[in-house]
Order: C-alpha cells, then structure tokens, then sequence
C-alpha cells in the first residue's frame, strides 16, 4: 500500500470521525441525487472528458480498495466508499471546469453496476477479468457504462474518449485490448449505429470509386468527325479572322513596344525619304518661267524666219 493511499485513507478516517452523523448522511444523499440539470456548472465536450479523468481516477481508487477486499474476502476494513472519494475528490481539486454532474453519475452508477458491467466485459476478453491490469480495468468500466446507458454519445466517440484515457493514464500497448473490447461491445449494444455507419461509409466509398473505375471513351468515327469539325471551326472566315472556339482558346500576339517603335522609326524614315524625293522632283517657279521665255523666244525667232 502507498503512502498517498494510507494517506487518503487516514483523511477518510479522520473526517468521519470529527464530521456530524447526519450531516454526513445527509451530505451523502444529497451528493448521490445530484441534479444533471445543474447549471452553474461547466457542461462541455471539454468538461465531460475531464469528468471522465476524475471518474478513472476514483475508480482506479476504489478498485485497489474496496472492491478488492470486498472480492478477496477481506472484509476486516472497508471505509473507502465512492462518493467519499468523490467528495475527497471535489474537496482537494479545482473542479469548476469539470461536469460535476456527470462525474457523480459516474461514480454512483458504475459501482452500483458493477457485477452486470464486468460480465460484458468478460464475454469479449481472452482471459479472466482479475487479471486486467486496474488502469484498463477502470477505462472499461467507463467505456462500457456509456456504451450500455448513455445512447447519446456515439460510439466512435467512446471508443475515441477511451483512447485518450489509456493515452494518459494506460500503458503503451494497452489501447490494443481496450479498443478490441470496446470495438466488440459496440457492435452488440450499439448493432444499428453500427450498421448504419458501416453503410454510410459503404457509400461514401463507392462514390469516390465510380469515378476512378469509369471506361475511357473510345475513339469512333463519330467522334473522329467531331473532333475534325472542332478543328475546321478555327478556320479564317471570310473577315480573315479565325472563328473563336470553346475547346481552344486563340492565343493573340502580345504588343512589343521595341518592335512597335522600329516599325514606327522605318515609317517615318520612308516617309521622309519619299517626301524628298518628290520635293525634287517638282519645278521650280524660276525654272518654270526662265522654260517658258525660251519657248516664247523660239516661237517668235519661228515666225520672223518664216516672214523673210
């Protein structure tokens, strides 16, 4: 026996001794018919799972000592009752953030069912139920209590919830009985909800491979046709652009700035160019009149030739 129990159990001793009868009797009625409705205290997914730590840990309490004296015959001391752990429990922890009403549940309903929780257990173990180690035997109890009477929580998430009890208080390996028991028990208390998500997730699977197992689609002289008409459809119409398509899109040729002002500078050099050329290539107004003077002269030397 460790020193922490010999400790809780000389507290345990003490308080009885100095505490009033009936108000001891009547602390522990009213603890054992604890409202679940209570509202001053926390009841969300977080809390119910720390419900569940404290709950294993009182079990784990009560396993190694009145229900071990109790099944081995030793009944020279039993003065460690659950709902003294529970209220040694609630005394020496902070317990505003746990459900209190949950935690109580648990710590009243589990050693009253017991006997009838620890037969089911059995029916899915390969050996005998004193031969569990008290850690696995205490997340089983939990396990299958919420299984059996709280049809409210799924499955999956006791099996989940179970998992992380073993992750924080088990062994390494333990989670490999735990989650086979548990996992049989489902499939007898639970059978609907179990069928029903083996269905589920039956479907959700075919659905994911029916894409996958569809045929390729085979290349016909049909579908050779359209694929040509798809291709003759890019065809430059009678405006010289090509028709737009919905299976291609028609890749248009991105402005150069460097080549866009080269083409600019040849235009105005050719322009320039042709300009001057033409400039030359006109008469003058001098040349002009000087051309017309000479033809005049030639005109009027003609006749004076003609007269003599």
């Amino acid at each position: 026996m460790t020193d922490q129990l010999k400790r809780a159990i000389h507290e345990a001793k003490t308080a009885k001794t100095t505490s009033n009868p009936t108000d001891k009797a009547g602390a522990s009625s009213e603890e054992q018919n604890f409202d679940m409705s209570e509202s001053t205290y926390k009841t969300t997914h977080t809390a119910v799972r720390k419900a569940r730590r404290f709950a294993m840990q009182g079990l784990y309490e009560w396993l190694v000592t009145d229900r071990r004296f109790e099944t081995t015959d030793k009944l020279g001391w039993k003065d460690n009752a659950p709902h003294d752990i529970a209220a040694r429990t609630r005394a020496t922890n902070a317990m505003h953030t746990v459900h209190i009403g949950y935690y109580h549940e648990m710590m009243r309903d589990i050693p009253e069912q017991i006997e009838a929780l620890d037969t089911l257990i059995g029916q899915h173990l390969d050996r005998n139920i004193d031969k569990l180690d008290t850690v696995e035997h205490a997340i089983l109890l939990i396990g299958a209590y919420e299984l059996q009477n709280r049809l409210e929580i799924p499955y999956k998430v006791v099996l989940d919830e179970a998992m992380k009890l073993n992750n924080h208080f088990g062994a390494t390996d333990a989670h490999k009985l735990i989650n086979a028991v548990l996992d049989k028990m489902a499939a007898d208390l639970r059978d609907l909800e179990v069928q029903a998500d083996i269905k589920a997730n039956r479907r959700s699977s075919q659905k994911a491979a029916a894409p996958a197992a569809q045929p390729q689609p085979q290349t016909t002289d049909e579908t050779k046709a359209v694929t040509n008409a798809d291709d003759t459809s890019e065809t430059p119409t009678t405006t010289g652009k090509p028709r737009l398509s919905a299976n291609k899109a028609i890749k248009r040729p991105r402005a150069n700035k460097a080549q866009a002002n080269i083409s600019d500078y040849r235009a105005s050099k050719k322009a320039s160019a042709q300009g001057h050329n033409e400039a030359a290539a006109m008469p003058t107004p001098e040349s002009t009149a000087a051309d017309v003077g000479l033809q005049d002269s030639n005109l009027v030397n003609s006749d004076e030739k003609s007269k003599d």
